[in-house]
């Protein structure tokens, strides 16, 4: 955890990373909670017809040492790849946790992904297993002769196996409590996150267990010091992108702070503020587009009010009227961070501990060494544009591009890995 303290410089000096020799990721988020407070609440599901469940450490411990032993007994092996194709629901955690308790390397997809994109990226990672939901296996089916390293898929709305699937809950009924998650170092590969492809194909970002210690010090510096008591965390961004899976669900459970999921629906500012109320959200991370669809119905927050403790955004930049308007009408400044499925959560803001300046994503998060560099990979001084750039080694950056030698090459300038953004810093070191 970042030392609380009142200036930045302060927080930076104090700074140590602590990476374990023998880490996991699953046994971390999950069991070490289920061990110490077994009965504090994981995780809120609220279902599309305002059901409520609600998940301790405990059982979530439960459900995915038994869903450890399904994918074990299914015949996977150690560094096999599992695939998740689903929306914010208690299955999705599930499957990571399970998957990393038994040694495997989760893949999380978008749900809204078509047959192509689906396709591509199971056939690059050679998946073997892959849970999904109707919605999905209707686009797996059409593609499923396609996939010949596809060996078992585990459906999560069916009752009863099926032709290509097994049905998710019964196995995981029928399956034993009991499990030990596999000794893993923090250096072994653990999850697949595939970049976007907007420049290109899709690649996957290949990473270690230690990924997730490298988040956090940047989740406790925009979320100001998370935990703090009382904090609760959700976030509309879907769990099959980074920002959602790591910024928000695994780096919440890895301080035993409670999450709040709701199924997929398409983002309305006047729910979103209802359901922060009903749950008494905290924490919350939101795309600036998001805000600004927010101030559009800025008149609901009078009706539902607004308890939130920190609010972060990313992606785009936020602008001087909507952080204003932040400020005003919902009670905190937003903090914007920066990074990317390669190396993510490098520069951020704590308003805190610092002057928070539109225009700006922030400074180096304690811990992390960036700069903006020439083309001889050559610190630029303030004011000159340059490639962003993230010093290396760092417990946060992939072990490589999964199968692309070439491109994992390509993105690194001597120990400089290099986002493919330009930028500039300015006197006081803000990017």
């Amino acid at each position: 955890m970042l030392t609380r303290a009142t200036t930045y410089d302060d927080v930076c000096r104090l700074m140590r990373w602590q990476i374990p020799e023998r880490y996991n990721m699953g046994a971390d988020v999950c069991d070490k909670h289920a061990d110490r407070t077994p009965e504090a609440v994981a995780l809120i599901v609220e279902n599309g017809d305002g059901d409520v469940v609600r998940y301790s450490f405990e059982s979530l411990r439960r459900l995915t040492n038994r869903l450890a032993n399904v994918l074990v007994g299914s015949g996977l092996n150690r560094g096999d790849r599992l695939a998740v194709l689903l929306t914010q629901s208690v299955e999705t955690p599930m499957a990571h946790i399970a998957a990393w308790k038994a040694g495997l390397v989760s893949i999380p997809m978008f749900s809204l992904f078509g047959e192509e994109a689906l396709e591509y990226r199971l056939t690059n990672s050679g998946a073997r297993a892959l849970v999904t939901d109707e919605t999905g296996f209707a686009k797996i089916a059409a593609i499923l002769d396609r996939l010949p390293d596809l060996d078992v898929v585990l459906l999560v709305d069916a009752g009863a196996d099926g032709r290509g699937f097994t049905a998710f809950w019964p196995a995981v009924d029928r399956a034993s409590d009991g499990f030990t998650p596999v000794d893993t170092s923090a250096e072994d590969p653990g999850l697949i996150i595939y970049t976007s492809g907007t420049t290109g194909s899709p690649k996957g970002a290949y990473h270690a267990h230690r990924a997730l210690l490298g988040h956090l010090p940047s989740v406790e510096f925009f979320n100001e010091f998370l935990p703090q008591p009382g904090d609760l965390m959700w976030t509309p961004a879907d769990w099959a992108w980074i920002g959602g899976l790591m910024n928000v669900l695994m780096s919440s459970w890895h301080h035993g702070v409670t999450v709040l999921a709701q199924r997929a629906r398409k983002y309305d500012p006047e729910h979103a503020l209802a359901l922060m109320a009903r749950h008494g959200v905290r924490n919350v991370f939101m795309p600036p587009t998001a805000l600004r669809l927010m101030r559009q119905a800025e008149g609901a927050i009078g009706r539902y009010g607004c308890g939130l403790r920190t609010l972060t955004c990313a992606g785009e930049p936020m602008g001087v009227e909507l952080l204003d308007w932040c400020r005003d009408k919902l009670g905190v400044t937003p903090n914007e961070y920066y990074g990317q499925t390669e190396c993510n959560l490098v520069i951020a803001n704590c308003a805190e501990i610092m002057d928070v300046k539109p225009g700006s994503m922030g400074r180096p998060v304690p811990g992390h060494t960036c700069a903006v560099i020439d083309a001889d990979g050559q610190p630029l001084p303030p004011g000159e544009v340059g490639a962003i750039a993230v010093r290396r080694p760092h417990p946060v950056i992939m072990l490589e591009y999964w199968r692309n030698p070439e491109a994992t090459e390509a993105k690194y300038r001597g120990d400089w890995l290099l986002t493919g953004d330009e930028g500039h810093v300015d006197e006081d070191g803000y990017f």
